[in-house]
């Protein structure tokens, strides 16, 4: 059956590279793989399949802007009239230290807007992964999320990304339990 992995981000230029399209990063780099096909627009987003043995997953990227993310999910899912269960979500948690992921199999919103539109979409059962991009210094969340990560923070960031592809095939190949037990609480650089 197949699953869908949603990674959250802004779309356009200005966007690339900021904390809080770490989502999108994510999915280019599930979608450099030999396996996966070009990506195409569908329902409100960039998807990409993705072949893996018997494994079919759609890679997407929704181009609505973070905080109408549900739009794009819920079609998706409505249209392949999917399980809540073949949904996982990777986006950016500043409430994590910098390079952190935690995996859930559901649970609140905390605060980022593209999984609170999700919700009001979908409800909250289903498996989102968390990166943590750091708290604001100063308590400003939005230029925080939307700024991009410092020449020091690049190392912790690529090695943070490198661990949630791996995270994510673990999903789609063993489930979340299993995900959740290999990979909470890595990349935390204070452990």
């Amino acid at each position: 059956m197949l699953k869908v992995v949603v990674g959250l981000g802004n779309p356009g230029k200005q966007y690339e590279g900021t904390r809080h399209n770490i989502g999108f990063q994510v999915i280019d780099q599930l979608a450099s793989s030999a396996s996966a096909g070009p990506f195409q627009e569908k329902m409100g987003g960039l998807a990409s399949e993705l072949r893996v043995g018997d494994h079919k997953v759609l890679l997407v990227k929704p181009q609505t802007f973070m905080n109408l993310s549900g739009r794009c999910v819920g079609q998706i899912l409505r249209f392949h009239k999917l399980p809540l269960e073949n949904l996982l979500v990777v986006c950016d948690d500043i409430n994590l230290p910098l390079g952190k992921l935690r995996l859930r199999h559901k649970g609140s919103h905390g605060g980022n807007n593209g999984l609170r539109d999700i919700q009001a979409v979908l409800g909250e059962d289903y498996g989102r992964l968390k990166i943590g991009v750091g708290s604001p210094r100063n308590g400003e969340a939005v230029s925080h999320v939307l700024g991009k990560f410092s020449p020091a923070e690049r190392p912790v960031v690529e090695d943070a990304l490198i661990l949630a592809t791996q995270a994510v095939q673990c999903w789609w190949s063993l489930g979340i339990e299993t995900a959740m037990n290999r990979f909470n609480g890595k990349g935390d650089t204070k452990e």
